[in-house]
């Protein structure tokens, strides 16, 4: 059985497009340069996700870092595709990226959650950082194809990052540990917010990993999401130059710019966009597993042997499979909603408002806590209708996915975000939907 983009679709909700089956490596082959229009670029996501679906199962056990996986995603030209969109034809806007970041994630949601973490650090730049400074350091990403990784959540006051930043004669030296950050192990360059030792103020820095001074550990035995490149980092005395500090995290809300304030929305909305991904992906091996269970008593014309007849007609296995298409078709509405909210947002730019910004993260805790119900249900109720499927040497592998979605949603609570929405809906208070990661 093909674990394609096609199978992806259970009810409509993401229409593929009908792309022929490629080779590992003849995506770039056909694109020496790189395509401008959207539907180009997502012509380019589905062949690599029709690449990574063939042995997501085998990676996924295996649990190796993902050296080869990056490979992958550069051959394809991921890394520059998934950059804020830039005046000089870089990147791609929020809506397609997000598009791109989902549908990888139908094949494989630990590659599309290294690609949403890369693709919500390299709005770092942008989000705290002068236009001109982020514009050249966009275009230096693109031409290099970095991938980016680590984690510049906005502090709250009660945050500590574990990093320091000490001024020095020619720049600032970086010192500390972070205990699990996302792509430590193939990143380029790593974002993080740290406290500078002199004024307490917290900043937003770039890192080279390759520096000497920087040490990673990968994390190993991971419940789900195994191939996010995701670990532990140390830096001994790192020194950084003042173009490495891309701007101030202010502590305070009132302080903070609407703007910059979307950097923790960024991230999460592309989460989510994972979640959903994992579980349409989930939801459409399961539906191709149940058309070919075998069926002894159903001979037909077209199946004279009876191994397999017409397709199934159990009334309680099409009463599941419409909950849980319907409960996709939900999450998906939810979120398109969100997605559509803070591609306005982004494009507002600094000019962008704290009551808008407060809507924002409105809906964005609501897709938040609608996905993560829905694909923990679809997720867990797919391995219950697919119990009978002959096993162990054709394993379909559907514990994958609920494994990932148990990680994926491992750290954001349902009942806090609804909290957060309810506090906001009933008392009108952002505070909670401002800061919160």
């Amino acid at each position: 059985m093909r674990r394609g983009r096609e199978n992806a679709d259970p009810d409509g909700l993401h229409p593929p497009l009908p792309l022929p089956r490629t080779r590992r490596g003849t995506v770039n082959d056909a694109m020496p340069t790189v395509p401008a229009a959207p539907f180009a670029w997502l012509r380019v996501v589905h062949e690599l996700a029709d690449d990574l679906a063939v042995d997501a199962d085998l990676r996924d056990r295996a649990g190796k870092p993902p050296h080869d996986e990056v490979s992958r995603l550069r051959e394809a030209g991921l890394p520059a595709l998934l950059t804020p969109q830039g005046p000089d034809g870089q990147g791609v806007d929020w809506r397609t990226a997000c598009t791109a970041v989902r549908d990888i994630a139908v094949a494989d949601s630990s590659v599309a959650e290294l690609l949403a973490h890369h693709h919500a650090m390299a709005w770092a730049p942008r989000l705290f950082g002068a236009p001109d400074a982020a514009a050249a350091l966009e275009l230096r990403a693109v031409r290099e194809q970095w991938l980016w990784g680590g984690d510049a959540d906005l502090p709250d006051g009660r945050t500590d990052t574990g990093l320091t930043l000490t001024p020095t004669a020619d720049g600032y030296v970086l010192r500390g540990t972070r205990p699990l950050t996302a792509g430590v192990s193939v990143a380029d360059r790593l974002v993080h917010t740290a406290r500078r030792t002199d004024s307490g103020d917290w900043v937003v820095v770039h890192v080279d990993p390759a520096h000497s001074g920087v040490s990673a550990e990968p994390a190993h035995d991971l419940l789900g999401q195994r191939l996010t490149g995701a670990g532990g980092v140390s830096y001994d005395d790192v020194p950084l130059a003042a173009h490495q500090v891309l701007g101030v995290a202010p502590v305070d809300e009132h302080e903070i710019l609407p703007f910059t304030a979307l950097s923790p929305l960024v991230r999460r909305l592309l989460l989510v966009q994972v979640g959903l991904g994992n579980a349409e992906g989930a939801l459409a091996e399961a539906r191709d597993i149940s058309r070919a269970l075998p069926r002894p008593h159903a001979m037909t014309v077209l199946d004279p042997g009876g191994d397999c007849g017409p397709p199934p007609t159990d009334p309680y296995l099409l009463l599941a499979y419409g909950e849980l298409a319907t409960a996709a078709h939900s999450a998906a509405a939810v979120v398109e909603r969100a997605t559509e909210a803070l591609a306005q947002g982004l494009e507002t730019g600094p000019a962008l408002g704290a009551g808008e910004r407060a809507d924002i993260a409105f809906l964005v805790g609501a897709a938040e806590a609608v996905t993560a119900q829905s694909a923990l249900h679809i997720t867990t109720r797919v391995l219950e209708l697919t119990a009978d499927a002959p096993a162990p040497s054709t394993d379909p592998g559907l514990d994958r996915f609920w494994r990932n979605a148990r990680a994926l949603t491992a750290h954001s609570s349902a009942a806090h975000r609804l909290r957060d929405i309810g506090e906001h809906y009933l008392n009108g208070l952002p505070s909670s939907l401002t800061l919160r990661a």
